[in-house]
């Protein structure tokens, strides 16, 4: 692709024409990272931080900040550039430019088996051993790699994606333009059971999962179903792999919860809240929109809107980096407490 080609493109994706070298119209054969970039790749500076390797970067042409310094350097050392605001969401959609994932033509392999009930939207395709039960709806372009289950009564949206050995439960609701990676389960039974004095009473999970159009779950992950009403991923929400999501939560629109996160059942997420690695939350803890829970956070109670909390317990992050801070003083604090506490029993005055 002509970088001439690319600039037009972009420009189309965003909808304004865009400040750009002019004069240079390199071939561009690949998008890779600044540090390993060589000729005929395109990759980005981010800001200020990473400016320096302007100066040592092999690329062809650089996705630039609006920064007259920078795009002067690159133009110095004959490196095409185009400027924008946010240079990682343009380089994200030049990627798209170069590559898609693979998506299979619509076809339906003839080992599935599909229930007579099904009724299948246009240009689906179905991969090799995919089975859909009885009274499954399923919309237009959807596309189902091998070996996928979908249980009774589920609902997959338009353009959805499922891809290879995930298990879609009864009842789920999936909106359009999800995508479900391998080896997840939605909609699978939660926790549910009731302490007696002969053991454990299974409370049967009568309720659903509903993701809302355009939300990701990673692969191996796990959304429950509660016992009764709904388990909800709002709009857009994005979900890396090995996530459990338990039964009866309701997490917001546009949030970003990354591996390992454990939520226990009941738990709320309000909009565009992050949850970091490994972060866990108990039963009906409550996290505000806006909200951050960095990396191994014990969530127990609430998380104002917007506030950032680390640590287990979860204190507020502020707390949390001056706790931290102490931490490896603890010896040191702790020796002087006994040398205290040994004038204090003579009585003396500590030196």
């Amino acid at each position: 692709m002509k970088f001439s080609e690319l600039v037009e493109k972009l420009s189309t994706v965003n909808g304004q024409s865009l400040n750009a070298t002019v004069g240079v119209d390199v071939e561009l054969t690949a998008v890779t990272a600044v540090e390993v970039a060589g000729t005929g790749n395109l990759s980005y500076i981010e800001g200020a931080k990473f400016a320096s390797q302007v100066k040592t970067t092999a690329a062809s042409a650089l996705i630039l900040p609006k920064d007259t310094a920078l795009q002067s350097e690159a133009s110095e050392r004959g490196i095409a550039w185009i400027e924008a605001p946010e240079p990682r969401l343009m380089f994200a959609q030049a990627i798209a430019l170069f590559y898609q994932p693979f998506r299979p033509a619509p076809s339906i392999h003839p080992s599935a088996v599909i229930d007579p009930s099904v009724q299948l939207g246009q240009d689906v395709s179905l991969g090799a051993h995919v089975v859909l039960q009885a009274g499954v709806v399923l919309g237009d372009q959807v596309c189902i790699h091998p070996n996928v289950v979908v249980y009774p009564g589920a609902q997959i949206g338009d353009r959805t994606i499922l891809h290879a050995n995930c298990v879609i439960h009864e009842r789920t609701q999936i909106g359009a333009d999800c995508v479900v990676h391998a080896g997840a389960v939605i909609g699978s039974e939660g926790f549910g059971f009731v302490p007696t004095r002969d053991g454990w009473y299974k409370m049967e999970q009568s309720g659903s999962v509903v993701l809302e159009d355009g939300v990701e779950v990673g692969c191996n992950s796990t959304v429950d179903r509660p016992a009764v009403g709904d388990t909800r991923i709002g709009r857009n929400t994005k979900l890396d792999n090995l996530v459990h999501i338990g039964h009866g939560c309701q997490i917001g629109k546009g949030c970003a919860i990354a591996a390992q996160v454990g939520l226990a059942g009941g738990v709320e997420v309000g909009d565009r809240a992050i949850l970091a690695g490994q972060v866990g939350a108990a039963n009906n803890a409550k996290i505000g929109a806006g909200a951050i829970a960095t990396s191994k956070t014990g969530v127990h109670g609430t998380v104002e809107p917007g506030q950032i909390v680390s640590g287990y317990p979860a204190v507020d992050h502020k707390i949390y980096l001056k706790s931290s801070a102490i931490y490896s003083r603890l010896p040191e604090m702790y020796q002087t407490l006994k040398r205290l506490q040994r004038h204090l029993e003579r009585g003396d005055r500590p030196t």
